[in-house]
């Protein structure tokens, strides 16, 4: 129906109601839906040329067409809305059943802990009472209460086929009793909170043996499709390397046993790989359920067996897997255990906290099956082009193949070629070699136009060291936008050019000649936790033939663990060269960081330590500090980077190419220790362990030259009126709501100060702030705009910008609704920099 405002002159197309409705006839209709979904919302001229090209429309007045799709587009928009609170309220629904389910499950565990409690209390009292004697007899007696009987280690267990079903039956029954009872103590995970838009309910385990992690949540697959998925580890899990199905029985209700050997990449240089022999149960429940439990075979007899793997420690599954529920109105409840003990004895004592954190554990396993699972069911529900014309799935595969050949290069495996050359007498780095034909000769060094690559051989220079007291996302954030500071360009065109069909010198090292990186975003996950790009380094001279050839090269990177507020999160930085093609099968040659905190202390990633860096790397020596200022940084936290680059080589340069990888990453080594000493407190020395103080005098100037300047030139107050002194100026100004930050009066302005809003604003860190010009933040209209104002600054003082787009370090674009620029002055009332402040700003 649609209001007219005439009379309608031809009623046998449209009926007319009380002279106040038109209804359409259906051709009418079908016309106009047509039309609308061509172009939802035509101008005044298209709808003057739709009534003349569509007859049926012709008695149509254009201010009628108008309020029709005026009220087509009201429909669209209230379906819309209707269809998104349907599926948030399911989603609400089997959260609350989720949630409840919880509840009782807690309620059970404080019951048991209840008795447990009023159990031990009695034994306490009784052993009182039976230790009130103090004659020999008595002492002799209560000590034999308190003896241990020896442990025999459990006979073998019968893995026959119907001792395999048995096995099954009871890995079943107890994988069930940690996913839904009370097997296992859980508590929840730090930082992990439950809620609507959140990833699930997360948990860790309490005084269990090994380590163990638990994880609820919601997907939007149906279960066989998440079942699917979760049993295909290596494309998911990425310290897996492979997973084997030897053997299949099928049992009489229906499910599947099976027997895998699995293979895990050990995280560091410094500890051997972990392998597992594995039985999989597969079974479908009375109430629809499907259930996917494992457990570890490793005292069996009278079946099949695996023998100690050379280079591998055996490690332990304890009854573990995936409980998949379906949802109503589509998807998924799932609950997934991991259960491990990953012998921490057989590594040094330094590195026993990665294999006995159950943090640890939950972040790189749990989190990641159901960070997969989110990320493919968000794939399905979206369009299936994404960046650079790619599918997802061509990305994830690309993601998978940087970590999967990083991994390689880290463990160095002999069955994949790989041989240790002889130390040079210092053992900080680690070479190793691979003249394997097989794998040189597949999809490494092979371009994907089926010309081979001149080199014949790859060579892997690694390290590993321990960082104290230094986040390992701030860390990484700054190896990442700041690459000019730890690379070598020289190095960077030989490792772009050896991959390639045409010959190239060995590098002669030039640091400080960096031509520039361009960061080109490519893709990200759900959660923003990984993100793809493609690093362009402009101008890089590359020498061949004695000729220098400047060019750009490409790299291929990824990275993830870059929020310093996630607790236990790794941190990855892995890239490789590639052609300016970027073809989906082009060679990978991957190197580059990996950093895994050793520990679960959280101070050392306050989102408030930012602050601190201002007066440590900001203004010179700490001032005093106060005593209970340092409450918060008392400890020290660790972590363990790893480091490993690649390169391919002729095999007769094979010494050569040997000496500048060591000296390569020594370089790398020594670049990250200057970096790290300058992120982290202790660069204070013995006062490691005391917090800075929040500004020292040139910071309380310059807040005070900024807040002043405001008032003189603009007339109002930038910040509430303070009287506790200058030291509260700084404070209140760096937790302006608003960006706040200063550039300097040269040619090329740098940025010399931004408040914690500024920071976050340009993504990067006081350490890397004044390496970021002013006009890298803008694009060629900001700049153009910027530059005009300029002149009105300088002579007015001030001037307001207009709202727009600039972009922050990583290069996301940024909106902000204005902005505010002045001169700062000083207490000569001389120009000391420029002062901005966007206003309500937002990554697009």
């Amino acid at each position: 129906m649609m209001a007219v405002t005439s009379a309608c002159k031809d009623s046998g197309k449209m009926g007319v109601d009380n002279g106040k409705y038109v209804r359409y006839t259906p051709e009418q209709v079908e016309a106009l839906e047509r039309l609308y979904h061509e172009c939802p919302k035509p101008s005044s001229l298209r709808r003057q040329q739709l009534i003349r090209e569509c007859p049926i429309l012709s008695n149509i007045e254009p201010k009628q067409i108008k309020v029709w799709f005026q009220n087509r587009r009201c429909r669209e928009k209230q379906r819309k809305e209707a269809s998104r609170l349907q599926a948030v309220n399911r989603k609400l629904t089997a959260m609350n059943k989720l949630l409840m389910e919880e509840n009782d499950r807690l309620q059970k565990q404080v019951s048991q802990l209840v008795y447990e409690n009023s159990y031990f209390r009695q034994q306490t009292q009784n052993a009182t009472l039976a230790t009130t004697d103090n004659s020999c007899e008595s002492v002799v007696t209560s000590g034999q209460h308190h003896l241990t009987p020896p442990q025999h280690p459990p006979p073998p267990r019968d893995a026959s086929p119907a001792g395999l079903l048995s096995i099954a039956e009871e890995t079943l029954t107890e994988f069930l009793s940690k996913a839904t009872g009370t097997a296992v103590e859980w508590v929840q995970m730090p930082g992990m909170k439950p809620g609507p838009d959140s990833i699930g309910i997360i948990a860790i385990s309490h005084g269990c043996t090994g380590v163990a992690s638990r994880a609820c949540g919601l997907v939007g697959l149906e279960p066989t499709r998440v079942a699917e998925i979760l049993k295909d580890r290596p494309s998911w899990y990425r310290d897996c390397r492979a997973v084997d199905v030897l053997n299949v029985l099928s049992t009489g209700n229906g499910g599947t046993v099976e027997l895998l050997y699995m293979q895990q990449y050990a995280p560091t240089t410094l500890a051997p790989a972990r392998d597992f022999w594995l039985l999989r149960y597969t079974s479908v429940m009375e109430d629809g359920s499907l259930v996917v439990c494992e457990r570890s075979l490793n005292n069996t007899q009278n079946g099949p067996s695996m023998p100690p793997v050379q280079h591998f420690v055996r490690a332990e599954m304890l009854p573990s897997g995936y409980l998949i529920r379906p949802c109503e109105g589509g998807g998924s409840i799932i609950h997934i255990v991991d259960h491990m003990d990953l012998e921490p004895w057989s590594v040094p004592e330094v590195l026993r906290p990665l294999y006995e954190s159950s943090t640890l554990l939950a972040q790189r396993t749990t989190l990641a099956a159901l960070r997969q699972l989110r990320q493919i069911s968000q794939e399905a529900s979206q369009p299936n082009v994404t960046g650079w014309g790619r599918r997802p799935a061509a990305l994830r595969a690309l993601s998978q193949r940087l970590s999967r050949g990083f991994n390689e290069a880290v463990n160095g495996f002999t069955d994949e070629g790989w041989s240790m050359i002889e130390s040079d007498g210092i053992d900080d780095v680690t070479v190793h070699v691979n003249t394997y034909p097989g794998k040189l000769m597949g999809t490494i060094l092979t371009y994907g136009n089926g010309f081979p690559s001149m080199s014949n051989a790859v060579l892997c220079a690694k390290a590993s060291m321990l960082l104290q007291n230094v986040p390992p996302a701030i860390l990484l954030r700054f190896l990442r936008e700041h690459r000019s500071e730890w690379a070598d360009n020289g190095i960077d065109a030989y490792s772009a050019a050896a991959v390639k069909a045409a010959p190239c010198s060995l590098p002669v090292s030039r640091v400080g000649c960096f031509g520039g990186q361009v960061i080109l975003p490519l893709a990200h996950t759900i959660e923003n936790e990984e993100f793809m790009e493609v690093i362009r380094l402009e101008n890089m001279a590359q020498y061949r033939d004695d000729v220098i050839m400047p060019s750009d090269i490409f790299l291929l990177q990824v990275c993830n663990g870059v929020d310093e507020n996630a607790v236990g999160t790794c941190a990855e930085l892995i890239f490789a060269p590639i052609d300016a093609s970027f073809s989906d099968d082009a060679p990978l040659l991957p190197s580059g960081f990996s950093i895994i905190p050793v520990d679960s202390k959280t101070d050392a990633s306050s989102p408030n330590r930012t602050l601190d860096l201002a007066s440590t790397l900001e203004v010179g020596p700490a001032g005093s500090r106060s005593p209970g200022d340092h409450s918060r940084n008392a400890g020290t936290a660790k972590s363990v980077m790893t480091i490993a680059f690649q390169f391919a080589f002729e095999i007769h340069l094979q010494e050569s190419v040997t000496a500048m990888a060591r000296q390569y990453v020594r370089s790398i080594i020594s670049s990250v220790q200057r970096v790290a000493l300058a992120l982290s407190p202790s660069r204070l020395g013995p006062h490691a362990s005391l917090r800075p103080p929040p500004g020292t005098p040139e910071a309380q100037t310059l807040a005070r030259w900024i807040c002043q300047s405001y008032r003189f030139f603009l007339g109002v107050e930038l910040l509430k009126p303070t009287t506790e002194g200058s030291d509260s100026v700084l404070k209140t100004l760096w937790h302006h709501s608003d960006a706040v930050m200063c550039c300097s009066l040269k040619a090329l302005p740098v940025f010399t100060f931004a408040n914690q809003a500024g920071l976050d604003m340009l993504e990067t860190t006081l350490v890397a702030l004044q390496d970021i010009t002013l006009e890298k933040m803008f694009n060629e209209n900001g700049r153009k705009t910027l530059f005009a104002e300029l002149p009105q600054i300088m002579q007015q003082g001030f001037a307001c910008l207009q709202g727009g787009i600039c972009l922050s370090s990583m290069g996301r674009p940024i909106s902000y609704e204005r902005a505010v620029a002045w001169k700062v002055l000083n207490e000569e009332e001389d120009a000391h920099c420029l002062c901005f402040m966007f206003i309500n700003w937002s990554f697009v």
